[in-house]
């Protein structure tokens, strides 16, 4: 496999574990941030958690989850976890979202946000600890710079907001206008990722 420039961008871009590190020590500040404002600012402090929430699970869905899945040891488990474990975050957005909406100072939205902050930070570790390591083993250099183009890709289709009602973020995406370059996303990572 060829090795990938991607010129002018921080090396985390060249590397998909590296990104995703990059990307959890991003929403652990961002989730400060939402719980230190108030008013307005905590409202557009959590619309910017909640893009980058979107942004990364749409990475991890499309790309990393379906390589890790084949590519590392015990990768149905590992990646089945981390799933349920962005089903459950990803309800609670949603019912934050409509709370932030009407009264972001309410306990009711410290009280669940709290909540939702332990959950996500858990969840990254795991990913840190079981899933991010063993790709980082299984992948040639190659290999991670073409899975971290890959997910950029997948950011771009990311949805705005939570939407629990929808199973992954292909759902999202497809139920909009971007039905058609999804697809051709979806099939460009299958291609990339098998080999096809």
């Amino acid at each position: 496999m060829t090795e990938h420039a991607t010129v002018g961008q921080a090396p985390e871009s060249n590397d998909v574990v590296l990104m995703l590190e990059q990307q959890h020590r991003q929403i652990r500040r961002q989730m400060t941030d939402v719980l230190a404002a108030e008013g307005k600012e905590r409202q557009k402090a959590f619309h910017r958690l909640v893009h980058q929430l979107m942004v990364h699970e749409a990475a991890e869905e499309e790309v990393v989850h379906p390589f890790a899945r084949r590519a590392i040891g015990g990768g149905p488990q590992v990646v089945s976890a981390r799933l349920a474990e962005e089903k459950e975050a990803e309800k609670l957005l949603g019912e934050l979202y409509d709370i932030v909406s009407r009264a972001p100072d309410a306990a009711e939205f410290s009280d669940k946000f709290t909540t939702l902050r332990d959950r996500v930070v858990a969840h990254m570790e795991s990913e840190e600890r079981f899933e991010l390591p063993q790709l980082s083993k299984a992948s040639s250099k190659a290999r991670v710079q073409l899975l971290a183009k890959l997910a950029r890709t997948a950011e771009v289709l990311a949805p705005t907001r939570p939407h629990p009602g929808r199973d992954s973020t292909v759902e999202k995406v497809a139920s909009g206008p971007f039905l058609a370059v999804a697809d051709r996303t979806r099939d460009a990572v299958r291609k990339a990722l098998h080999g096809d």
